[in-house]
């Protein structure tokens, strides 16, 4: 066999295996590595944990513009079949009530640049290093978006974009937490972590006419815990 015969199999075969490559990276596309996500120790030990089940539609509140349109709330049985439990609530033998959904009823005035905010009685915690975020959710296919409303340890607020709401029944939306979001501070060991403050929903102004209903269940973590495990049980608390 020639030589130039040789050169031209094996760029062949480079090709080939370049394209397969290609494929499976393209295909691997998909919900954020929160394995990868604001790596900044040796050791992680990352656990999913759930923040709120929405059973309890009284620890909840509503809200928008009055010259926007009426909100109302209310809890309604239901929920994704997809819902997976958490594996260490599961293996521990965790049973909480999972029974309802969160239900929002939007009644606009008119067309506008609305949105309303679903707001907790009192933030929510979620200790550790969180990597993301998730809910379920059932948007209707509009293409409004929903924001995810946090605090961090120290007072400082943000706003997550967790996507567009233009898909059909249930879907499991999930925002990677930057590491801009300042979540720990050496000089306080136990003051790590988040607050969940809320949702906020922008709403497109060519879709805000008539009636519009909105559904959420399971908001869950995914965080590290080292720190958390690790720390000395005899360090006091700066809390007074």
């Amino acid at each position: 066999m020639s030589i130039f015969k040789r050169l031209l199999i094996i760029s062949l075969l480079l090709f080939v295996v370049g394209v397969f490559s290609f494929g499976q990276s393209v295909s691997t596309v998909g919900e954020p590595d929160a394995a990868s996500i604001g790596v900044d120790t040796a050791q992680q030990q990352l656990k999913e944990v759930s923040v709120s089940k929405f059973e309890d539609s009284g620890f909840w509140s509503v809200s928008m513009g009055r010259d926007q349109g009426i909100t109302t709330l209310r809890r309604l049985p239901g929920g994704p079949m997809d819902k997976e439990p958490i594996p260490d609530e599961e293996k521990i033998g965790l049973t909480e009530n999972d029974k309802f959904v969160l239900g929002v009823r939007v009644d606009y005035y008119k067309r506008g640049f609305n949105q309303f905010l679903i707001r907790p009685a009192k933030p929510l915690p979620v200790e550790g290093i969180v990597k993301t975020m998730s809910v379920w959710v059932v948007g209707r296919n509009s293409p409004h978006t929903l924001k995810l409303l946090i605090s961090d340890q120290f007072g400082n607020k943000a706003e997550l974009t967790m996507g567009k709401l233009n898909f059909t029944g249930w879907k499991k939306m999930t925002v990677a937490v930057p590491s801009t979001i300042k979540q720990q501070d050496y000089h306080y060991a136990n003051r790590t972590g988040l607050k969940v403050e809320g949702f906020r929903v922008e709403c497109d102004p060519e879709e805000t006419l008539g009636t519009y209903f909105f559904y959420l269940d399971d908001l869950r973590a995914v965080t590290d815990l080292f720190s958390e495990q690790n720390r000395d049980i005899d360090d006091m608390m700066d809390n007074w």
